[in-house]
């Protein structure tokens, strides 16, 4: 049997010795150069809690909180028009402060909008051990060390962040529902004639055949469009206004009007931000 098997393999072309050993349904051993090596010095990563948080691209100061209220068009003085979104700041006040002695990390979670009815005993404790109202939105920010927290029952106002800086906000897009591949990916679709029949919006084949044997995870499918956490980074501030709590900044902001916003500085560009405003402020 196995003279007759290697005549057949001799007579096919080079490479399908593979499809003669599927046939046969033979184990197949690895070759020794393809084995993972063994690892037998101890990793020289840090794995406490103090490195983890220093390896994290962690600000140095917290964020706050917002309300996105809609899009205006903003003129400069030398009459250049920008598209600009209009941020309202209410009663962002801080809630309680997490520590790395006694939670393993630094932390401030911050609370907007004042909010009476409807909270549970929870928010009531830890707004009333602040000193503040119970709020209906809250949100927690990491920072670097325990350095940048901030007192419990201070109120943060537009002018937190200064005008010309940088900022990342963060948002829920809005939700479109369950689409096609065509409207949530992009897909091109199939052929509009040459015998594609009732099929010209679907997606076509998924790809894997027998082996693996199943559609593999993240396979860009049809489903539910929207409603997920989306960041806008480097937006930069055009008016910061902490009587009114109104703050503009400059491009779209994800979310439908009245969402709930997070907003911190840029991770990638805080500090070429800050340093051009100091250039600006010494000429």
């Amino acid at each position: 049997m196995a003279g007759v098997l290697w005549n057949l393999a001799a007579k096919r072309a080079p490479g399908s010795v593979r499809s003669v050993v599927a046939f046969r349904n033979a184990a197949q051993i690895p070759s020794l150069h393809s084995v993972p090596h063994v690892r037998t010095t101890p990793s020289r990563i840090n794995h406490s809690l103090e490195a983890a948080n220093e390896r994290k691209a962690l600000l140095a100061r917290p964020g706050m909180l917002g309300i996105k209220r809609g899009m205006i068009s903003w003129f400069t003085k030398t009459g250049v028009q920008y598209a600009a979104t209009v941020l309202e700041i209410d009663s962002c006040e801080v809630i309680a402060n997490k520590t790395v002695a006694k939670d393993g990390y630094s932390s401030v979670l911050l609370g907007q909008k004042d909010k009476i009815k409807n909270v549970t005993k929870h928010e009531i404790k830890i707004c009333n051990e602040a000193g503040v109202t119970t709020k209906a939105n809250y949100g927690e920010f990491r920072v670097r060390t325990d350095e940048g927290l901030i007192e419990p029952g201070v109120e943060l106002t537009a002018n937190y962040f200064a005008v010309g800086q940088l900022v990342d906000i963060k948002s829920t897009t809005k939700g479109k529902g369950f689409a096609g591949v065509m409207k949530r990916h992009g897909f091109k679709g199939l052929a509009a004639t040459h015998g594609v029949s009732l099929a010209h919006r679907s997606a076509g084949s998924m790809g894997p055949t027998q082996d693996p044997g199943r559609v593999l995870p993240g396979k860009k499918m049809a489903g539910r469009m929207g409603g997920k956490s989306c960041v806008s980074q480097n937006l930069e501030v055009l008016h910061a206004d902490g009587d009114n709590g109104i703050l503009v900044v400059k491009g779209q902001v994800p979310g439908a009007n009245g969402s709930f916003v997070k907003i911190a500085d840029s991770k990638k560009l805080y500090g070429e931000s800050m340093l051009r405003l100091k250039q600006k402020e010494s000429t």
